[in-house]
């Protein structure tokens, strides 16, 4: 599934020059993540980054967006193909 930032984000700037698929930019409050960009990091690192570097845990699994390790890697598979 794809990740969701929640509206306790604070705006640091942390996720997102860490996302390597560009899923994740400012909205009109906070951080969001495009749903269609974000492959949880699949494809590139073993967990999710912008997780890992969030120092208030606002990031969440999206249950709006639920798919499975193989739709991840053909979704990151689609996005860096050349």
């Amino acid at each position: 599934m794809a990740l969701l930032i929640t509206d306790k984000c604070i705006n640091c700037d942390m996720c997102d020059p860490e996302c390597p698929n560009q899923a994740i930019s400012l909205g009109e409050a906070i951080y969001e993540i495009n749903p269609d960009l974000c492959t949880e990091c699949v494809g590139h690192y073993e967990k999710p980054t912008c997780i890992s570097v969030c120092p208030i845990d606002c990031i969440i699994w999206d249950p709006a967006h639920v798919e499975t390790q193989e739709q991840l890697m053909d979704k990151f598979v689609k996005l860096h193909r050349s």
